[in-house]
């Protein structure tokens, strides 16, 4: 019976061991590649650019990375999970051949952990230009940071209000003029209207911010007038969404790393057990000895 306890407690020990030997490099590799992606969408959000094709490089390659075809006014894609490093993003004409020459074009560094948005804005009278934007994923807490596109080609300038305060201090953006973009402002959680007045006409969106959320809303020449259109940036958490939106406007990203607690438990637990378990095999032996 002694000996019988005695091996099982020794099976315990070697478990642990085993839980963390296997845990670390798990946690090491989460943390590893949690640090070493980041995201890329792409949309047009020029108004005097027809559809496009979007290649995305990493560079020094001459096989896209990814592509997105027939990229039309007012649509953004969905992010894609994509290692940190440079990238060259090429904008064709939709259906043209990948060797022909682009219209568009930039280049992004991307870092772990940040996402990216690569559009075409157009500012008035002045021809589309790729830009760069850079998408925040944190918020302060229990709030929402929400940012302004100006995309609408017909209007000279727009203000852009929210509910959530009245007067100027609901104004996000008072005189957006095309192409612009916005800083973000931090909002309360709750359903708010958004409002985009211009010098020949309006638009209004109700839009429902999550704690710790993050979102673009864009504003667009639409067939009967101006347009809003809500972007979820960031759900929580320091990631981009997981979920798509049926307009083809938001996005969705493959799941970033799991999450380390998990091995941080088994590790933890595994410690516990070569705690416990030298404990009572240290214990089992004192008593062999004084018996």
């Amino acid at each position: 019976m002694v000996k019988f306890r005695i091996m099982h407690r020794r099976a315990a020990v070697l478990l642990a061991f085993l839980a963390i030997l296997l845990g670390i490099p798990l946690t090491a590799s989460a943390s590893y590649a949690a640090a070493s992606t980041g995201w890329i969408r792409v949309g047009n959000l020029s108004a005097t650019t027809s559809p496009v094709d979007v290649y995305v490089y990493s560079s020094g390659d001459s096989s896209p990375r990814f592509v997105v075809s027939d990229v039309a006014y007012g649509t953004v894609s969905a992010y894609k999970s994509v290692s940190a490093g440079n990238y060259s993003i090429k904008m064709r004409a939709a259906g043209s051949a990948a060797s022909s020459r682009p219209v568009l074009s930039a280049d992004v560094t991307v870092q772990g952990g940040k996402a990216y948005t690569a559009a075409a804005l157009s500012a008035k009278g002045q021809r589309a230009q790729l830009k760069i934007l850079d998408d925040q994923l944190t918020t302060p807490a229990g709030k929402s940071l929400v940012r302004v596109i100006q995309a609408s080609g017909k209007q000279d300038a727009v203000k852009f209000h929210c509910s959530c305060a009245p007067g100027a201090a609901g104004d996000i953006v008072s005189k957006a003029p095309p192409g612009s973009v916005s800083s973000y402002a931090a909002i309360p959680a709750g359903t708010w209207t958004m409002s985009a007045t211009g010098s020949s006409g309006q638009a209004g969106l109700p839009v429902t911010l999550a704690g710790n959320s993050v979102h673009t809303e864009v504003v667009l020449d639409g067939s009967s007038g101006l347009e809003i259109v809500n972007l979820t940036d960031a759900a929580g958490a320091g990631q981009p969404p997981a979920g798509g939106v049926a307009t083809g406007f938001g996005g969705t990203a493959a799941h970033g790393p799991g999450s380390p607690i998990l091995w941080l438990a088994v590790i933890g637990a595994g410690l516990l057990l070569v705690v416990t378990g030298g404990i009572r095999l240290g214990r089992s032996r004192l008593r062999r000895l004084t018996t």
